[in-house]
């Protein structure tokens, strides 16, 4: 049976940095990075994408709608 795991893209050169996304994940998936984007801002990326359910409580929060979550599907080891 297949297993269902989220995934997050960031538009970082949209994105802010205002980190309400890496507050509002429950499972600690998303972080700012060091580096900076066009603007200046320290963009949020996924630090660590294997722990990601795809709860979208990243996309919900952000003001500016730079998040999209997918699910996708991952084969379960045999």
């Amino acid at each position: 049976m297949a297993k269902v795991r989220g995934a997050v893209k960031v538009d970082i050169e949209k994105c802010k940095g205002c980190s309400l996304c890496v507050v509002a994940c429950p499972t600690k998936v998303l972080a700012l990075a060091r580096e900076v984007n066009g603007k200046g801002y320290n963009y949020a990326y996924m630090a660590n994408p294997e722990a990601c359910i795809g709860c979208a409580n990243c996309g919900l929060v952000c003001p500016d709608s730079v998040i999209e979550v997918y699910k996708i599907k991952v084969e379960a080891d045999a």
